[in-house]
């Protein structure tokens, strides 16, 4: 079930931590390029510009090996993951 969430932190292009949850949140479908590979701090910003401060649903598909949520995120109506998609081509 969707949850609406305010995020707090933006870790990389695609993952974050909002106030509710212990652990980030990682967007599924979204492979953003690590912190120290080519493309991670425009993916980084990108993902602030996004989401910084605002609040997301945020729709769980699965658990990863590390506890994240892997999860469908919007903002306002629009697909936060397909966003990050496109930003993150190369």
């Amino acid at each position: 079930m969707p949850r609406k969430e305010t995020v707090k932190r933006i870790i990389d292009g695609d993952t974050f931590t909002t106030d509710s949850r212990k652990n980030p949140i990682r967007l599924a479908g979204v492979d953003a390029p690590e912190k120290g590979e080519r493309g991670a701090v425009k993916a980084t910003n990108a993902l602030k510009k996004l989401i910084q401060n605002k609040t997301v649903t945020v729709d769980t598909k699965a658990r990863d090996v590390y506890g994240r949520s892997v999860a469908n995120v919007s903002v306002g109506g629009k697909s936060v993951n397909r966003a990050m998609k496109n930003a993150t081509k190369k």
